[in-house]
């Protein structure tokens, strides 16, 4: 069969590729066409990539507005070559300001559409649950609160488990010693902490300076940038001159294994790093328009995954204005060995393993749909 597969930002790239692999093993003789990144591309062939995140990735009302024109072409791009392309199925993972545009015109020409990854609808922009309900034919959730969320909507949210889950355990598996990778990065033998910015080029520039600016109340520590390798360096280099953080790229989850804190921009990260097991405060910042149109609209009480999926505070969040070096610094030291809080964040960061669950559910997801095109569920 054929796939037809959206994804739009590095962690959708990294969900989309691992459920693209578990499609070929469900269908051998699966072909697929995509927009994503390099991770989709290594499975399903660079020459079937549409288009790049790094080209389609736009956060905030601000960037969104600024960049309307390329949007606007790129979903007509889209929508040409999907139709060109003729799949059996659209599979649109999270990216839902894009995503939900081209599944409302696949809807219209007939062209069946799952959706993997649900948008966040419960926390704001609750009106695109009657999208969902409209538009998409399957939803594929990944936290199990959603399922009872979902349902009370009147829609059928199915539910494998998390695939971040299968992301860690392969990515950890290929991290050398601690020694090693030290040594590979330039690394001292002082303990570290990890600095998590953002993926985005707005998020960088509204997180760093103030990350790097935390390390100079640390100097028994190594505060090391896990960078990523679609930004270019030199916004790095721009807020780390002359500061004793170090860098390193493409190498998070290493990063966050060998450290013994962490500072993180909020997103997928704030669970990925808990679920690897490091201690971390919860940092955000964006431009104040933005702000104040999210304080407006967003429903629930936590930013964090962490805190979200465990309906409590786990992890400090230190948003917009509370976001001060002297906060980040108190949180920091008693999230660490020997602090007040480190020993009750790892019987939480336990508590939400198990319940978040095991490895598989790539795999788990993609045999579901499958079958469901298959009309064997």
């Amino acid at each position: 069969m054929k796939y037809y597969i959206i994804a739009g930002e590095a962690s959708g790239d990294l969900h989309g590729s691992n459920l693209m692999k578990g499609i070929l093993k469900a269908d051998p003789k699966a072909e697929f066409r995509f927009w994503g990144g390099d991770r989709m591309a290594e499975v399903g062939g660079v020459e079937n990539l549409v288009k790049h995140y790094k080209q389609t990735s736009f956060f905030g009302v601000t960037e969104v507005l600024k960049n309307l024109r390329t949007i606007f072409g790129q979903l007509k791009e889209c929508k040409e070559d999907l139709v060109a392309y003729g799949p059996d199925v659209l599979i649109c993972v999270d990216y839902p300001g894009f995503n939900f545009k081209v599944a409302r015109f696949a809807h219209g020409k007939g062209i069946r559409t799952f959706y993997y990854i649900s948008p966040k609808v419960w926390a704001w922009k609750e009106r695109r649950v009657e999208r969902i309900r409209k538009y998409v034919d399957k939803l594929f959730i990944i936290f199990p609160f959603e399922i009872d969320y979902f349902k009370q909507k009147g829609i059928e949210a199915l539910y494998e488990g998390n695939p971040i889950m299968d992301s860690i355990a392969q990515t950890l598996a290929q991290v050398p010693s601690r020694e090693e990778f030290c040594k590979q990065n330039g690394l001292s033998n002082e303990p570290i902490v990890a600095l998590l910015a953002g993926s985005r080029v707005s998020e960088v520039k509204r997180n760093l300076a103030f990350m790097t600016a935390l390390a100079e109340r640390f100097p028994e520590h190594q505060f090391v940038v896990a960078g990523v390798s679609w930004l270019d360096r030199g916004l790095y280099d721009k807020f780390l001159a002359g500061s004793r953080v170090k860098f390193v790229t493409d190498q998070t989850y290493g990063l966050l294994r060998y450290a013994e804190g962490a500072v993180v921009c909020s997103g997928t990260a704030t669970l990925e790093t808990a679920l690897i097991g490091t201690p971390e405060v919860v940092c955000y910042r964006m431009d104040e328009f933005s702000y104040r149109v999210a304080r407006a609209f967003v429903k629930i009480g936590f930013i964090s995954l962490v805190n979200i999926i465990m309906k409590r505070e786990v992890v400090r969040e230190l948003i917009q204005h509370d976001m001060t070096v002297e906060n980040a610094a108190a949180e920091l030291k008693a999230i660490m060995k020997g602090g007040e809080k480190h020993d009750r964040m790892m019987t939480d960061y336990a508590e939400l393993q198990a319940v978040v669950g095991g490895e598989g559910a790539s795999d788990r997801f993609a045999a579901r749909m499958v079958a469901i095109l298959k009309g064997e569920e």
